[in-house]
């Protein structure tokens, strides 16, 4: 039952990265903007939570220098100091899986142009032997020249196999750099993305790869500060307050129905998830929500494209959160190879810790893992960390925990690029960090595809022009942008 009619000139659904940048974009135009989300902050799965007196993010999240959409919402948020950005890429490789011999390696980019930048820290990565860093080389000289398009059926694990780069190789560099600019094995990679973001990521600018991190936790980062700019933008911002379709108007524009979000058992007889029904009537809508969701709330107009975002597959990350009751490190950060841990983050200062270090590792691609239980992720886990920094052995552990993120990104698979929508019907258009932004689904390419959205919707009413209907002769799609995420 209708309660309420409300109208809005643009309503956003999601409070995610792309929900939040299409907010800014639009109100900044002008717009009256209405945000829906369905959970109780803005952010999406870039949250906090508090545990034991500690803030604790959901997942480790960092990016990269070239990352410029990201980098100019934060510094719009005014959050750019938050983070702590490289002067040059520094990286220690720490091998978890070596018990003698070189145990980690060190990539520093030097003051050199592109790609010859790399080249000092590649011929002395001690993890390999001379020749295999002479192969690797070669396949980087390559890789910057490989002719795979959208819709290629390679994954970049064949192209590897083809270049001979070996099983030790893998271990030591390429699994590690795929999961970071992909969150799949190079087995599953689409070689196409694989390759532009390996290119722009570390080969296509000297600075390209300077690694930023955040200093304070994900939710004050994005979630407090967006909150604070869209309030003083004028949007009007409905936190726990949940879409469940969205249909074309009978006076044009759309009608979306939603509801307060509330728990299942208080469904509401109507269909509803909970509360009471209302209709909100906008002339524009931003669909910035997950594939499944997206497809669901969308019109019957775009059933046929909706259909293929359903089949878009999700690659989980599980973070493992060690609290050691004495310091074990001095790195900020480092990467992990030779282990299904890729990556340890330092969260001490940030979550709030006096005493002792809280180191987090995360698993990406972790099929394998993201239903293991606890206990077995911390036998598996600790003595990794044990082997890479030595102290750790011999430090109390205060606290273990996991968190798990179920859909944490598409799974980049081959051909996964022509699921990927880039358009949506007049006055409605798709966003999130899963459509196709020509960029893989990192926080890069959810503000990208956010700010694309509300650039589109702002020419739509404006002008009365913009993307015709799916199927029709004029239908365009947006040309994604050559250059790729480097987000971890």
């Amino acid at each position: 039952m209708t309660l309420a009619a409300n109208r809005a000139d643009v309503v956003v659904i999601g409070g995610g990265l792309a929900g939040i940048s299409a907010a800014i974009e639009l109100a900044a135009a002008g717009r009256v903007v209405t945000l829906i989300e369905g959970r109780p902050w803005l952010g999406g799965a870039t949250c906090s939570f508090i545990r034991r007196g500690l803030t604790i993010d959901n997942g480790q999240h960092a990016f990269l220098r070239c990352c410029t959409a990201y980098r100019e919402l934060l510094a719009r948020l005014g959050v750019a100091g938050s983070c702590s950005m490289q002067d040059r890429l520094d990286l220690t490789v720490l091998d978890g899986a070596t018990t003698g011999g070189p145990a980690q390696a060190r990539l520093r980019r030097s003051a050199l142009p592109a790609p010859a930048h790399l080249a000092r820290s590649l011929a002395g990565y001690r993890l390999l032997s001379t020749a295999e860093r002479l192969k690797v080389a070669g396949v980087a000289v390559a890789l910057q020249f490989t002719d795979a398009a959208p819709g290629d059926a390679r994954s970049l694990g064949d192209w590897l196999a083809q270049h001979r780069q070996d099983e030790r190789a893998r271990a030591k560099l390429w699994d590690w750099l795929c999961a970071a600019v992909l969150n799949v094995a190079p087995e599953h990679a689409d070689l196409a993305l694989a390759a532009s973001a390996i290119r722009t990521a570390v080969l296509a600018g000297r600075d390209n790869a300077d690694i930023g991190v955040p200093a304070v936790p994900l939710s004050g980062l994005h979630g407090g500060s967006a909150v604070a700019l869209l309030g003083s933008l004028g949007v009007t911002i409905r936190l726990g307050f949940r879409a469940m379709a969205v249909q074309p108007g009978v006076a044009g524009g759309y009608l979306i129905r939603a509801a307060s979000a509330v728990p299942a058992q208080a469904a509401a007889p109507d269909g509803g998830i909970g509360g009471a029904a209302e209709d909100i009537r906008a002339d524009g809508v931003v669909l910035a929500v997950p594939p499944g969701a997206a497809a669901a709330l969308a019109p019957a107009a775009l059933a046929g494209e909706a259909a293929r975002w359903s089949i878009l597959r999700s690659s989980p990350i599980v973070s493992v959160h060690v609290i050691y009751g004495s310091r074990v490190t001095r790195l900020p950060f480092a990467a992990v190879v030779g282990s299904p841990m890729r990556w340890v983050v330092d969260k001490t200062d940030a979550a709030g810790l006096h005493t002792g270090q809280y180191l987090a590792a995360s698993i990406p691609a972790a099929d394998e893992f993201v239903d293991m239980p606890a206990a077995r992720l911390r036998e598996l886990v600790l003595p990794v960390l044990d082997r890479v920094f030595p102290a750790a052995a011999g430090a109390s552990i205060e606290d273990f925990f996991v968190t798990r993120e179920r859909r944490a990104t598409i799974r980049h698979e081959p051909g996964t690029q022509l699921l990927r929508p880039a358009f949506g019907l007049p006055g409605l258009a798709v966003a999130g960090a899963w459509t196709d932004t020509g960029w893989p689904d990192t926080m890069e390419g959810a503000v990208r595809s956010g700010r694309s959205a509300a650039l589109r919707l702002i020419t739509d009413l404006t002008d009365g022009s913009g993307p015709a209907m799916p199927g029709s002769a004029s239908g365009q799609a947006i040309a994604p942008t050559t250059a790729v995420s480097g987000t971890l």
